[in-house]
């Protein structure tokens, strides 16, 4: 299996990584076939940008390079723009993952969406009606893979 150069630079040396203590949004999801599991940490401030983002990530090295990029995707931009982040864009920036590894992706765009939901449900705002229903990925759809 070959990773692309940005795939290893962000395994290798991950960004945002860890807890983060202010954290007003936070979401944890998994993949029960794998085994990895993310959790994304955010803080979003008042004009509901999103200020600071980390993760704590358990898995193989792509889970943790999509984890790294999907926090790198998103700090610093609205909470509407994060909305918006799929799997797609995160192998995109990576410049693609083996077909083995989507799943990945997905899991960090689910990691985000998790976050998200907790940080409108902390302010007793029903999330679906903000972000929408989530999307279902399911291991036989077709999600075009970057080779």
């Amino acid at each position: 299996m070959q990773y692309t150069e940005k795939v290893m630079d962000h395994l290798m040396h991950p960004r945002n990584v860890g807890e983060l203590e202010n954290a007003n949004a936070i979401g944890e999801v998994g993949n029960m076939k794998c085994g990895d599991i993310m959790k994304m940490y955010m803080y979003i401030n008042d004009d509901e940008i999103i200020q600071d983002v980390t993760f704590k990530t358990f898995g193989c090295g792509a889970a943790i390079a999509t984890s790294s990029m999907a926090t790198e995707l998103v700090k610093g931009k609205s909470v509407k723009d994060a909305m918006q982040l799929t799997n797609q864009a995160v192998m995109e920036a990576l410049d693609g993952l083996p077909p083995v590894k989507v799943h990945c992706s997905v899991l960090a765009e689910e990691a985000i969406r998790a976050a998200l939901t907790d940080y409108y449900t902390r302010k007793g705002i029903d999330p679906v009606s903000v972000l929408g229903e989530p999307k279902h990925h399911d291991d036989e759809e077709e999600i075009p893979v970057i080779d």
